[in-house]
C-alpha cells in the first residue's frame, strides 16, 4: 500500500533547531521523528512511500535514502530549484500542491492512501482507520483526537454532524467559541479521486484550501475520532514535552536507548564519568562519548546528547543539550534547550547567549571558543587549561 509523508516545511516555529535540521529529522533521543512514522507505516502494510522535501532536503534524503534499511521503499519529490551556484533552494508548494506534483509526474496514488505530517509521534491503528474510511465511502477522512476543552485554542477544530461528516472547521478558536473538542492531527486518508479538486502548478494547502472546498461542495468527507498516542512537535515547547514524555515513560511507543546503568539513568557507549563523584538524578539520558567531569550535577528529566562535555561544577536541570555541546565549569542550566550555539527556554523564547554569558560555554566541543576580550580570553585559557589537566 502507498502513503505520503509531508516533509517540505521550514519548521519556523521550531527554530533555532530547524536552521540546520529539518523538522522530520528532529531527534527524539537520537532517533528522527520520521523514522517512527516509517515504522508505523510498515507495521500496517504501507511499504511504498513518497516524501515531499524542500527545506534542507538533502538531510532527509541522505539519512533515509531508498528506505531499504527501514523495510520500505521511499522516493522523494523535491520542491524547489538549483541556483546558479549549484545549490538546492527550497520552494515549498503547499501540502496539497506537493501531493498533486507527485500525481502529475506519474499517477502514483492509484488506490486508498494515507498522508502523514512528518513532525509528530503517533501510535495509531492505521488499519482500523482505513477500514472505517472505506466503510463510509469517503473521498477524504481526517483522523481526529479529542483534547480537553481548555486546549482547543492551540489546534484546528473539526466540526461534524452525528454521522461524523465534516460540516466546518475552526482554526484555533477560543475555548468559549469552540464547537467541538476534536482536533485535526494532520493524519489523512484519501481516495485518488481527490486529485480532481487540487489545481496543478500552484501552491495549495490541504487544511486551508482543499478541505474547505470539499465541505463547500458537500463531498463525502469525514472525520474519525480515535484514541491514540499523538505528540505533535510543531513548536519548541512541544519538542520539550516530547523529550520529557519519553524520559518519564509517558509516551509508550518510544524506547529510551542505551544501557540503564542505574534506575532511571541511561547512557550510550563509552561515556566518561566517575559515577561516585557526580550527582545525577534520573530520568536522564547521556549520549555516547560524552564526558561528565567530577562535581557536575544533572537533575532529570534531562537529555545530554553524544560527544558533549559537561565540566566540573556545572548543573543541568530539566534541560536538553544537543550533541557536540560544551558546558563550562560552574554554569547552571535550568529549563533550557541548548542547540549548537543557540539556547532557548522551555517556552521557546530565544536567549541572548552573549548576554547570558553562554556563548563561550556552550559551543562545539571539538572547537576552541570564539574570540573575546583579553580578560575573557585569559579566563577561558585558564578554564581550558584546568579542563585539560
Amino acid at each position: 500500500m502507498k502513503a505520503m509523508i509531508l516533509a517540505a516545511g521550514k519548521g519556523t516555529r521550531v527554530r533555532p533547531i530547524t536552521y540546520t535540521t529539518p523538522k522530520p529529522m528532529i531527534p527524539i533521543l537520537q532517533k528522527p521523528v520520521m523514522e517512527f512514522l516509517l515504522e508505523l507505516l510498515r507495521q500496517h502494510g504501507f511499504d511504498q512511500i513518497m516524501v515531499n522535501v524542500s527545506h534542507l532536503a538533502e538531510e532527509i534524503e541522505n539519512y533515509f535514502r531508498d528506505g531499504q534499511r527501514f523495510g520500505v521503499q521511499i522516493a522523494y519529490s523535491f520542491e524547489g530549484k538549483i541556483d546558479d551556484d549549484g545549490k538546492l533552494v527550497g520552494e515549498a508548494i503547499g501540502s496539497a500542491g506537493g501531493m498533486k506534483r507527485i500525481q502529475d509526474f506519474s499517477p502514483f496514488f492509484d488506490d486508498t492512501f494515507v498522508v502523514l505530517c512528518g513532525d509528530a509521534l503517533i501510535d495509531l491503528d492505521l488499519t482500523a482507520a482505513v477500514k472505517w474510511h472505506k466503510s463510509k465511502g469517503a473521498i477524504a477522512t481526517i483522523i481526529t483526537k479529542s483534547v480537553p476543552k481548555e486546549e482547543v485554542s492551540s489546534y484546528g477544530v473539526v466540526v461534524t454532524d452525528d454521522d461524523n461528516r465534516i460540516k466546518a472547521f475552526q482554526e484555533k478558536p477560543s475555548t468559549e467559541a469552540a464547537l467541538s473538542t476534536n482536533i485535526n492531527t494532520g493524519i489523512y486518508i484519501f481516495e485518488p479521486e481527490v486529485f480532481k479538486y487540487i489545481p496543478s502548478g500552484v501552491e495549495y494547502d490541504i487544511g486551508g484550501q482543499l478541505f474547505p472546498d470539499l465541505v463547500k461542495m458537500n463531498a463525502p468527507f469525514y472525520a474519525i475520532p480515535m484514541d491514540f498516542e499523538w505528540v505533535d512537535i510543531g513548536k519548541v515547547p512541544d519538542y520539550w514535552r516530547a523529550i520529557r514524555g519519553v524520559l518519564l515513560r509517558e509516551i509508550k511507543n518510544v524506547q529510551i536507548p542505551g544501557h540503564e546503568v542505574s534506575p532511571g539513568i541511561y547512557t550510550g557507549l563509552n561515556v566518561a564519568v566517575n559515577w561516585d563523584k557526580v550527582d545525577i538524578t534520573g530520568p536522564v539520558y547521556i549520549g555516547g562519548m560524552t564526558r561528565i567531569e567530577d562535581g557536575a550535577k544533572i537533575v532529570g528529566p534531562a537529555m545530554i546528547g553524544p560527544n558533549c562535555w559537561i565540566c566540573s561544577g556545572a548543573t543541568v536541570e530539566n534541560s536538553v543539550i544537543f550533541e557536540w555541546s560544551r558546558l563550562g565549569p560552574g554554569v547552571r542550566l535550568v529549563d533550557k534547550l541548548v542547540f549548537g550555539r543557540y539556547c532557548v527556554d522551555k517556552t521557546g523564547a530565544a536567549i541572548d547567549v552573549q548576554a547570558a554569558a553562554l556563548d563561550w560555554l556552550i559551543t562545539d566541543a571539538r572547537q576552541t571558543p570564539p574570540s573575546h576580550t583579553p580578560v575573557e580570553r585569559q579566563a577561558i585559557a585558564e578554564l581550558l587549561e584546568t579542563n585539560v589537566n
